[in-house]
């Protein structure tokens, strides 16, 4: 099977996982694309292949190399986003993309323009998998596994290449944040690893945002609004006061870059009780200290106005910046970048404005960063992925292996 066959037969599989269940996976769905790949991985020649109780899928591809050599890893998520659709995908081939719009849906007026994702125009007369403009593709990170599937089946026909033990796998619930949650690092047995679940070709990324969960309650008391005064506390207007706290300039949709942000998800309330939600990023590991601080100081200033006990925050450490994990062990990067060179990939190194399972990974002990899998303008209808590219990420995969087992 080619790597375009095996993603479309990937894409088949609806695997969106959903934020609010308590279930791992988070959907049962995901377990039939798990079963599949069991199989396929089984029936294709790897060894220790395994779907534990929580739908995380393991296996081995069995060294050939003479010396010992490094036990590394290659992992990727099934599941797609809880963001947009990604029930009956219905992918499509732009042969040699000539530059202009991508009509997804005519009758509904859906189109890929490169005015508005000027991106396409890197991938002028490459042929391009799209959408029809109703649902996601799925290459995040559907494209990540067809490319580590399509690695070993390489490396499984040519046992000429000599290379150590690789060890693959393939977790649920990456996009509502616990794909690294029950990875069993232990059993995993690798002395570092690579997740396949990044965008654009080139991209090496061992960086990313410290992360906090910020959840804000306000009491209130109620009172005939006519006879109010000295007596009410309304914690709505008490919670937008709290909010204009903090920083403006110092949101998402202001900043870029190695600039951190507080986000808010979300605000409810009455006169009674109020609640906001915010999450906390920053790639400095002090900034972002201070930024949690900032959101309890923030908390402690309304308490001193309106009473103790009036506010309430909460605030919860999701994850941190892997640069603090993978710094101690350059190979791991290095080795990446010479391969990137070997298969005239021009490498780009540069920082997560987010997460990924890497990152959660590396603290649990197993150094992770992230490289691309060829999708870009994921969770949406726009999302596109240039076969070049996939094919590329899978050639990389090989080249890894084989220059690991190169290095004494």
């Amino acid at each position: 099977m080619n790597i375009v066959d095996r993603f479309l037969k990937y894409v088949a599989f609806d695997t969106q996982s959903a934020e609010d269940a308590t279930t791992t996976p988070s959907t049962a769905k995901q377990l039939k694309l798990a079963e599949y790949l069991r199989d396929e991985l089984t029936q294709m020649g790897l060894t220790e292949v395994e779907m534990d109780e929580n739908g995380y899928v393991y296996a081995t591809l069995p060294a050939t190399a003479d010396h010992d050599v490094p036990t590394i890893g290659f992992i990727s998520h099934m599941d797609t986003s809880p963001d947009c659709s990604g029930a009956n995908i219905h992918p499509r081939i732009v042969k040699s993309y000539d530059g202009g719009d991508i009509v997804l849906d005519a009758e509904a007026g859906i189109v890929t323009s490169p005015k508005k994702f000027p991106e396409l125009l890197d991938h002028v007369g490459e042929d391009i998998i799209v959408t029809d403009g109703h649902t996601l593709l799925g290459a995040d990170d559907k494209a990540g596994i067809a490319e580590i599937v399509q690695a070993m089946e390489y490396l499984l026909a040519h046992p000429e290449i000599a290379h150590g033990k690789v060890r693959v796998g393939f977790n649920p619930d990456e996009e509502i944040g616990l794909g690294a949650h029950k990875f069993d690092v232990k059993k995993f047995g690798c002395q570092w690893g690579y997740t396949m679940d990044g965008g654009e070709l080139g991209e090496l990324e061992y960086e990313n945002f410290n992360a906090a969960s910020a959840k804000i309650e306000v009491r209130g008391v109620s009172v005939h609004p006519g006879y109010a005064k000295g007596k009410m506390i309304n914690a709505a207007r008490v919670a937008t006061e709290l909010a204009s706290l903090i920083p403006v300039t110092e949101t998402p949709e202001q900043t870029v870059e190695y600039e951190g942000f507080f986000h808010l998800l979300g605000i409810e309330g009455n006169v009674e009780k109020a609640s906001l939600s915010y999450i906390i990023r920053d790639h400095d590991r002090a900034r972002f200290e201070q930024r949690k601080q900032l959101v309890e100081k923030a908390a402690g200033w309304m308490n001193l106005r309106y009473g103790e006990g009036t506010v309430t925050a909460t605030i919860s450490d999701q994850y941190y910046n892997m640069r603090e994990k993978i710094e101690p062990v350059p190979h791991v990067v290095n080795i990446v970048v010479e391969a990137m060179k070997e298969c005239g990939i021009p490498s780009k190194v540069r920082a997560i404005r987010g997460g990924t399972d890497g990152a959660q990974l590396s603290f649990m002990g197993l150094p992770c960063p992230n490289i691309f899998a060829g999708g870009l303008n994921f969770h949406g209808p726009h999302e596109f992925l240039p076969i070049p590219s996939m094919e590329k990420a899978s050639e990389l995969v090989v080249k890894i292996i084989e220059l690991t087992a190169k290095k004494r």
